[in-house]
């Protein structure tokens, strides 16, 4: 990028000078959102999913941020470290990583078939780790910053989220312990675990919701519901360096484990919830 004089402007921000690789970004999503924030700040960008998000793209582009997109399923190693090379050989460096990139089903535990656990669980937790174990060489010791999505289902439990809960739980582990490994090269690990954020994977069941539900979900967020843009805030402090002191924590967000997550399981058919509704109005009062 060039002044008006020809000169070459230099990146202002936080993140100035630093690269930061973020898996699985979409166009309206958590990934994006950080992309965006990251980007904003000073911070170059590689994006490593398995479709292009277009539009974010031409958004960073047209305003004349460094960024960079590479292919890349994050359920396979040799893509995944091609993926390293080519942006250490694109953008120079990697200083922070944003394991972003995720899966869900929502089904009971009974309905669930082998490849859809297999799925979650490559992708969520087998490819966070798969990531992290091809980026951590490269990170700048001190100074590399390791930041993974887990979520509220992490931590408290939702029916219909079993194998999904599960891969998010091991995220908190993952990141503690990592962080212990990789403190004394001064690296930092830290968590995200985000309450029901509107993003385009969560308005799919939006209408899967009964009114009962939805309120119940409202009512376990104190705050209400988030936006993408509100997890791309905390992701940006935690990997500045302003977090310096912080690692091995998983930062629950717009929610408080006080508040119960919603029990009802809304994952019933409709023809179930419809023979409940007639066996109601034919009971004897």
């Amino acid at each position: 990028m060039t002044t008006s004089d020809g000169t070459s402007a230099r990146p202002r921000g936080r993140f100035a000078g630093k690269v930061a690789l973020i898996t699985g970004a979409s166009d309206h999503g958590i990934g994006g959102a950080i992309a965006n924030r990251l980007s904003n700040e000073g911070a170059s960008i590689a994006l490593a999913s398995r479709t292009a998000p277009q539009r974010l793209l031409e958004q960073l582009t047209n305003r004349q941020r460094t960024i960079e997109f590479f292919p890349c399923d994050v359920t396979s190693t040799p893509e995944v470290r091609d993926v390293v090379a080519a942006c250490r050989s694109r953008l120079g460096r990697i200083d922070i990583l944003v394991n972003n990139a995720g899966v869900e089903h929502i089904r009971s535990l009974e309905q669930s078939d082998d490849a859809s656990v297999e799925e979650i669980l490559q992708t969520n937790i087998a490819g966070t780790i798969r990531v992290t174990r091809a980026v951590a060489p490269h990170l700048p010791c001190p100074g590399g910053v390791i930041v993974n999505l887990s979520s509220v289902l992490g931590l408290a439990g939702c029916p219909g989220f079993s194998v999904y809960s599960a891969s998010k739980a091991a995220l908190v582990g993952f990141t503690q312990s990592l962080a212990w490994e990789l403190a004394p090269r001064g690296i930092r690990v830290v968590a995200v675990a985000p309450g029901v954020v509107l993003t385009s994977m969560a308005a799919r069941y939006r209408e899967q919701l009964t009114p009962e539900t939805a309120h119940q979900i409202r009512e376990c967020h104190p705050l209400d519901v988030g936006l993408p843009t509100d997890v791309a805030a905390v992701v940006a402090f935690l990997a500045s360096d302003e977090a310096r002191w912080i690692t091995g924590v998983t930062l629950p967000l717009g929610w408080v484990p006080n508040f119960p997550l919603p029990t009802e399981d809304y994952l019933a058919s409709e023809a179930e919830r419809s023979r409940a509704t007639a066996e109601e109005q034919t009971t004897p009062r």
